[in-house]
């Protein structure tokens, strides 16, 4: 499948309006990413495209193919905000017929992070933290980190993330802990 089919795809799915326009500026970004550290553009093409795929699906909808698709049954413990990565990736290879693993998994972990990331796990997980109309706290450091190490950009993120979920008292799924661990043991 190439750039175009998955866009039309993809668009039908989420509409014209800001959750597509928001996958559009994430598949710039992973770009520009996949250029600087050396990752082929094709595969960050379909992983940045499909990566909010399942995205607008309602909650029962994403909870009951996350079941059907046997993936970590301790998601359904944590915030359903996760959820639309793995059923993406499950839509996107059952229904599509994508089967590389590390496309997959690209899709799949862009929500949570997780332990001995890809490269193009961390370049999807990072261009839809960093995309251009993102703005919160810590997203202009993060950014300037992109453009010189991909590790510590991606660990910024992660932190920033635990850290504002800290603050909100909002429980945190283990492989982004272990994303976060992992990332520390190797700087």
């Amino acid at each position: 499948m190439n750039r175009d089919q998955a866009l039309k795809i993809v668009q039908r799915s989420l509409g014209a309006g800001p959750r597509y326009q928001h996958t559009v500026r994430v598949l710039e970004t992973a770009i520009i990413l996949a250029d600087r550290y050396g990752e082929d553009v094709p595969k960050v093409e379909l992983a940045a495209i499909f990566h909010d795929y399942a995205k607008m699906m309602a909650v029962a909808e994403l909870k009951k193919l996350l079941l059907k698709a046997n993936e970590d049954s301790r998601l359904i413990e944590y915030h359903s905000e996760l959820w639309h990565g793995p059923v993406a990736a499950y839509l996107a290879r059952e229904e599509f017929a994508i089967e590389d693993n590390d496309v997959l998994n690209a899709i799949r972990y862009h929500t949570t992070g997780r332990a001995n990331m890809s490269r193009l796990e961390k370049i999807i997980f990072l261009a839809d933290y960093i995309e251009p109309q993102r703005d919160f706290p810590g997203i202009n450091e993060t950014r300037e980190l992109a453009r010189k190490n991909l590790d510590e950009s991606v660990l910024k993120a992660l932190s920033n993330t635990i850290a504002f979920l800290l603050t909100k008292k909002a429980t945190i799924y283990p492989d982004t802990f272990e994303a976060y661990n992992d990332l520390i043991r190797k700087a």
